[in-house]
């Protein structure tokens, strides 16, 4: 039989790190490397241990999980990680994926799918929750956000604008021509795809693109 694959179980909780202590067990295969409560601690037991596999927590005290995720992949290529949490928050699967981890699963998880998804990063292989393939489907399929577009003197404009002052009055505050803060203006409803300027503070309020 091949040696059995290491695993760092990582989370704040005393519950969860014994169940998953206890579900390690019974599998031959799979193998408890060491635990750690928080990010820092990882990172000891990651250079102590040398784990095949993290299981790891993303919300936790003092370093959290995509913070420890992203610098166990820097300082151990080698090592796996899974982040194993209980939210399936768009923003959440983002950072853990962009950190490094090869999986996303959520608590959960059924343990013959955990087992799989620990043999399978192991083999450098992705296990995605359907929630968190969900959450990143809706992420990239969802239209921009309005005025993502405007550049750094147009969101100035529009500011004025939320103020309340004319072209007039935004040419001089801006040191430019009638005729420049004028086509400022247009361009700023052009892409906000505002009828008036009414509208477009209207849309800037509603998504806070500018500080009030």
């Amino acid at each position: 039989m091949a040696n059995p694959i290491r695993v760092l179980i990582v989370d704040d909780h005393n519950v969860v790190r014994g169940g998953l202590k206890a579900f390690l067990l019974s599998f031959d295969d799979l193998e408890l490397a060491g635990e750690a409560k928080n990010g820092n601690e990882a990172l000891r037991k990651c250079a102590e241990a040398r784990p095949d596999v993290v299981l790891m927590d993303l919300v936790m005290p003092e370093m959290d999980g995509p913070t420890a995720t992203r610098a166990i992949r820097n300082a151990y290529p080698t090592i796996q990680v899974i982040a194993l949490t209980s939210f399936p928050e768009e923003e959440l699967v983002e950072q853990a994926l962009q950190a490094g981890a090869i999986s996303y699963l959520l608590k959960t998880v059924e343990p013959d799918e955990l087992a799989d998804a620990i043999r399978a990063a192991f083999r450098g292989k992705t296990t995605l929750a359907p929630e968190a393939a969900q959450a990143l489907i809706q992420a990239h399929t969802r239209p921009p956000q309005p005025g993502h577009n405007l550049t750094e003197r147009e969101r100035e404009v529009l500011s004025l604008l939320v103020k309340g002052l004319t072209n007039q009055e935004i040419a001089q505050r801006l040191s430019v021509s009638a005729n420049t803060a004028k086509f400022h203006v247009s361009n700023v409803l052009t892409k906000l795809g505002a009828a008036s300027r009414t509208e477009a503070v209207a849309l800037a309020l509603e998504h806070n693109l500018v500080d009030r």
